[in-house]
């Protein structure tokens, strides 16, 4: 149920001139067309949203120049929970408080994990990125002579043609995530809801769509009602590396009789609830209790550093 393009470990190391030799990019579209065609997508959708198509070049650019993912913890933190971003969360929470509200009940899932994934993602919306899908994941399906990808473009074409949104709303990140969620367009299909329904899926301008879709994701996800993802805790000195990790599954009860105390305000929990205690920057650093919904998250985005900021800025932004 990955939503995400990039998962650990995908090779990066084609590079577009060695796709090139490979097939050309008017070679790769002609399969592209033939394959969207043998997939039901009505011929004039194909061919209007593929005619004059060329690689992107800031598409290509960035793919090749990702950056290397060495932050600390500390690092990435100060970076993700910025001041302006709580601020600006507390200001659209305020506004879509009964909205919030309204999606929680209707889905089971809390509204920390959807004001941290919205926040981090787009900004609430604000910068959902400006790049036309169609073309950004035909570009990474003929560099990467992805299948993935490309099957990504046949996903995006199926959007068009049951009439959910026009190319031209198409838009998203260089990878091909889409709007305020920032789903991929198969994601969208499988996952995406209107709040309302009473229309298609939009979300793009639509706040109610896109809280709706990202807790229809987490749902599906599994995630469980009334158990947070992780929370901040205090822990002592004398508790191994080997004892630590989001695969060290213990008990809350355990933990806390190894001296790991939870703070004020920490959601009452029997001592039975599976979890792990989670040091990003080693000994001496945060300290974090990760609980079954930690994973949920995690298959929005398979980050450990993602998981936690996620929580954490929901936790910010709606306990202040």
């Amino acid at each position: 149920m990955e939503r995400r393009t990039f998962l650990a470990g995908m090779s990066m190391s084609l590079c577009a001139a060695g796709a090139a030799q490979a097939e050309s990019f008017s070679a790769f579209l002609a399969r592209l067309r033939a394959r969207a065609l043998a997939a039901g997508i009505p011929a004039r959708i194909v061919h209007s949203t593929t005619a004059g198509l060329k690689p992107n070049q800031e598409v290509l650019k960035r793919d090749q120049h990702q950056a290397e993912f060495t932050l600390t913890w500390a690092d990435y933190s100060s970076r993700v929970l910025s001041e302006t971003r709580i601020v600006n969360g507390q200001a659209k929470a305020a506004r879509a408080g009964n909205l919030l509200a309204a999606v929680t009940s209707r889905f089971g899932v809390s509204a920390e994990p959807l004001i941290g994934i919205w926040g981090i993602e787009t900004g609430y919306g604000a910068f959902q990125g400006k790049f036309h899908v169609i073309g950004a994941l035909a570009t990474l399906g003929w560099e990467r002579q992805s299948k993935f990808f490309a099957g990504q473009v046949i996903d995006a074409m199926r959007i068009i043609a049951q009439g959910d949104a026009p190319a031209r709303r198409l838009l998203g990140s260089y990878a091909g995530a889409m709007g305020q969620p920032q789903f991929m367009p198969g994601v969208y299909l499988s996952t995406a809801v209107s709040f309302s329904g009473e229309s298609a899926p939009d979300i793009w301008h639509s706040d109610a769509d896109s809280l709706a879709s990202m807790a229809n994701y987490l749902a599906k996800a599994g995630w469980q009602t009334g158990l947070p993802s992780s929370e901040a805790v205090f822990a002592p000195g004398g508790i191994g590396p080997d004892e630590t990790g989001r695969t060290v599954v213990r008990t809350l009860g355990y933990w806390q009789e190894r001296g790991v105390q939870r703070l004020s305000g920490a959601v009452a929990l029997p001592d039975s609830t599976p979890a792990a205690l989670r040091l990003p920057d080693g000994p001496g650093g945060q300290a974090f209790l990760v609980y079954a919904n930690f994973s949920v998250i995690r298959s929005y985005n398979p980050s450990d550093f993602y998981a936690l900021a996620v929580g954490a800025l929901g936790r910010m932004v709606l306990t202040a």
